[in-house]
């Protein structure tokens, strides 16, 4: 396998419920056609598809990297702030190995049972308990670190990023980097490399995918208006750039130059290793064994085996 194949560790499947459109098998089969060694699942808030995807993955050859785009408290999970943009930030969680896995099915539950406003909630409090076995990603726009810089405060960012690297680890955090030729974006972007810097932690390349094909977009954004209530027509609701589909991103890096020259100037590295850092993550990751459905769902069908709860 190349090194410098693109493994994509922020993604959306159907179980993110009306706003990621991507179905486990047509997910497999695509990463094999691609000949990509593993994938993430990084579903809103939850583990809903996570039996599902791992034997997907299981069947087509492909390590199933278990994972949550979870929504951060700005505070404590417990408070009840008035509007749902104060309520949380995304954060990127990936389960590196059992131990892992098993942490992020105690927070996301956590999360639902003692957090939801709005959403489902954690807290830093909370993920310092159950950081073992944890990888953090820094998240889209709507994570705290680029929230700080779209607000123009770069040292709240900083602070921010230094906040995840202690409670993680300086080898277990890494900040996010997105680029759909979004204004946002490319301000962000141009100062998260110098942060990462600073602070001793490494960067990543990653997609944000929501639905499996670039010819998806159309359709995806039907089922966008149908999950938020309002009309295809309506010019000042929510949608997504046609650029969050599930492709080879290494392709694409190279004609996106800005950003990856502010990297490699910043960070003194070269093109095939920026490709590399999501592969050499996913190389990290371990396939959790079958019993880890046990912790899901009490009792399940595993490759023909019934598991039982014990």
């Amino acid at each position: 396998m190349p090194r410098d194949s693109f493994v994509h560790l922020h993604l959306h499947t159907e179980y993110s419920l009306l706003d990621g459109s991507i179905r486990m098998k047509e997910l497999m089969k695509k990463a094999a056609e691609f000949k990509m060694p593993a994938v993430a699942m990084t579903d809103h808030g939850n583990l809903f598809g996570a039996i599902e995807f791992y034997q997907e993955a299981q069947r087509a050859g492909v390590k199933p990297i278990i994972g949550c785009e979870a929504y951060v408290a700005r505070g404590s999970h417990k408070d009840r702030p008035g509007s749902r943009r104060d309520s949380a930030y995304h954060f990127t969680l990936l389960a590196e190995n059992e131990t892992g896995y098993r942490n992020l099915v105690k927070l996301v539950t956590a999360a639902h049972l003692d957090g939801f406003h709005y959403a489902p909630r954690i807290d830093k409090e909370m993920l310092a308990e159950r950081s073992a076995g944890l990888i953090g990603l820094s998240g889209c726009l709507a994570g705290e670190i680029n929230s700080a810089i779209q607000a123009n405060n770069i040292e709240k960012a900083k602070q921010s990023a230094a906040e995840y690297r202690d409670i993680l680890g300086a080898e277990n955090f890494f900040i996010e980097l997105h680029d759909h030729g979004m204004e946002e974006q490319r301000k962000c972007n141009s100062a998260l490399p110098q942060i990462a810097r600073d602070l001793g932690i490494g960067l990543v390349a990653a997609n944000d995918v929501h639905f499996l094909r670039r010819s998806d977009h159309q359709a995806h954004d039907v089922m966008l208006c149908i999950g938020t209530g309002k009309m295809v027509q309506d010019e000042t609701r929510m949608r997504y750039v046609p650029e969050l589909y599930f492709g080879i991103f290494r392709r694409r890096l190279r004609t996106r130059s800005k950003l990856a020259n502010a990297v490699i100037s910043i960070l003194n590295l070269d093109a095939p290793s920026i490709r590399s850092i999501p592969f050499r993550l996913a190389k990290r990751a371990k396939v959790i064994c079958a019993s880890f459905v046990i912790t899901v769902c009490g009792n399940a069908t595993v490759n023909g085996q019934q598991m039982t709860l014990s």
